[in-house]
């Protein structure tokens, strides 16, 4: 019996050598398997955002799956037939009929449209963490300038994708926001009118509306997120991961867990994500339809709010006064064009940042080490200057409910929210600086004197003075590896016919020493400061 068995298997094993050889001629993956298994991933617990945004998208994009078989994109009226009681007999569209018949009469088809709405909302969470902790720990600079782009055309992609998906259901509340949007586009001048006809199919609210939607966001934002996310993890793989600074970290390693351990860990990080969503999909309800019903022109919700990542835009709409421009038989909008104005200047400020920090600081080597926070008081200041803005708006976008809730008056809540977004983020910017700067201080005294121990000793004429012990070399390490850049002097750089420098040089020199001049950081100490104050510590 064994010797009949024998030939069959070495044929079968020759075979699947063959076909094993076929596609490594041809594919190339056994070398790519190798790369990856040298490949080394950083432990850090902050690293673990990208990986949320990556395993929550994959839930975003399952669960739409399951729904498109049951959703019916058309705004075709028909009359509601379903479970729901108080709605039956209405006329509403094929959309929101669907939609009722996924929440109530498909098996399962309530948690999964929660759990789709959820990990949506969850990924967009997710990159904006994200792109916040790459932002302040200088994850940007060379060579991720492109990463950059990559990770920014992502999040807007993504709220865009929000914004499509939960307008979908065609009932009062998306309605009520699409009328907004409609509102904000036919602001723009020249153009508005016709870019409002092309989206939705005619006046608004057109009878195509659903059914472009439906292919913006089952179709092109889907695939376009795909594609940035692939590229995405494409370059970081080829960049390698950047590393917080430490012993033995340098700019050509990177130290951390193998890509075995780190495949084992993602699979159960993945697991702890999937069922984090279903779990708050099981007991937190979001965007129940059947309680605002299927929408009308002549109609508005009361207490209408967008997804938190739309409600900046929603909340710089709200506070903004109803100002127009009426001249030659046109009016402008200014109500509605200055606050889209500001909403798209305040991302492309975000996206263009590297860029400008590049351009201020002329550094050109490539940096895989991050930034502590505290080491760049001024990229820090701006962020949370940046973060305060949003924050604000938020807030704007929920100023009737706010009055609702706490009895206040509603012109109370949008004119503390007017004042706020003037008052706040100047505020914002200082405080983050100076408490960046109060710790670089703390770091260099415990560099020069030691960490406190809490002892107090009483010396010999009588004074007391508390006992410093010196810090460990990796300690020392961490507190002084950044590197410090040197504002630019006045004048430097390529004079004009004039004699003077450019304009655009001066600007650069102006920037420079608000980055880095005095007062924006503090010197870290030098090996000569350091053996000094040692040497007089030693007995």
């Amino acid at each position: 019996m064994g010797s009949t068995h024998r030939p069959a298997a070495a044929e079968h094993s020759a075979r699947g050598e063959k076909l094993a050889h076929w596609a490594h001629s041809r594919l190339g993956y056994q070398n790519l398997a190798r790369a990856t298994a040298r490949k080394v991933f950083p432990g850090h617990w902050s690293f673990l955002l990208g990986e949320i945004c990556l395993y929550s998208f994959i839930v975003v994009i399952l669960t739409g799956v399951y729904l498109t078989f049951y959703f019916h994109p058309s705004s075709a009226p028909v009359v509601y037939d379903g479970s729901y009681a108080p709605l039956r007999g209405q006329l509403v569209s094929e959309a929101f009929d669907s939609t009722m018949h996924i929440s109530f009469d498909v098996r399962g088809g309530l948690l999964i449209r929660q759990a789709h709405h959820w990990a949506a909302v969850i990924f967009v969470a997710g990159v904006f963490a994200h792109m916040m902790r790459v932002f302040f720990t200088g994850a940007f600079r060379k060579p991720r300038e492109g990463n950059w782009i990559l990770g920014f055309c992502l999040l807007i992609l993504a709220m865009f994708g929000g914004l499509t998906g939960y307008d979908l259901p065609d009932d009062l509340l998306s309605g009520t926001g699409l009328a907004v949007v409609n509102g904000t586009i036919l602001s723009v001048p020249l153009v508005g009118t016709y870019l409002s006809m092309f989206l939705f199919g005619g006046e608004f609210p057109g009878d195509d509306l659903v059914a472009r939607f439906n292919t913006i966001h089952v179709l092109l934002i889907p695939a376009l997120m795909t594609g940035l996310l692939l590229a995405h993890l494409i370059l970081a793989m080829y960049h390698k991961h950047t590393q917080y600074p430490g012993p033995g970290r340098t700019k050509k390693n990177v130290v951390g867990v193998p890509a075995q351990v780190h495949a084992v860990k993602s699979a159960g990080f993945l697991c702890i994500v999937s069922g984090v969503i279903f779990m708050i999909a099981a007991v937190a309800q979001i965007n129940p339809v059947w309680q605002y019903g299927p929408y009308r022109a002549d109609q508005v919700a009361a207490g209408s709010q967008p997804d938190w990542y739309m409600g900046v835009a929603d909340g710089l709409l709200r506070v903004m006064p109803g100002w127009e421009i009426n001249a030659w038989g046109h009016t402008l909008a200014l109500d509605n064009l200055i606050p889209l104005t500001a909403g798209v200047g305040l991302f492309l400020a975000l996206g263009a940042y590297p860029f400008v920090e590049a351009w201020v600081t002329g550094d050109s080597q490539d940096q895989h080490l991050l930034d502590r926070p505290r080491n760049r008081p001024v990229r820090t200041a701006l962020g949370t200057a940046w973060l305060s803005v949003y924050l604000v708006a938020l807030t704007g976008a929920a100023n009737d409910i706010i009055a609702l809730r706490l009895h206040l008056s509603v012109n109370a809540v949008t004119w503390a929210v007017r004042i706020g977004l003037f008052l706040v983020p100047p505020l914002v910017y200082v405080f983050t600086k100076r408490m960046a700067l109060g710790l670089q201080r703390r770091d260099r005294d415990k560099v020069l004197h030691g960490r406190e121990t809490g002892t107090v000793r009483r010396l010999a004429h009588g004074e007391y003075v508390e006992v410093h012990a010196p810090l460990t070399q990796e300690q020392l390490h961490t507190l002084t590896a950044h590197q410090q850049y040197q504002p630019l002097a006045p004048g430097d750089g390529e004079p004009d016919t004039s004699g003077k420098p450019a304009p655009a040089r001066r600007l650069r020199t102006r920037l420079s020493r608000a980055f880095y001049g005095q007062g924006s950081q503090i010197p870290k100490p030098t090996a000569h400061e350091y053996e000094q104050i040692t040497s007089r510590h030693q007995p």
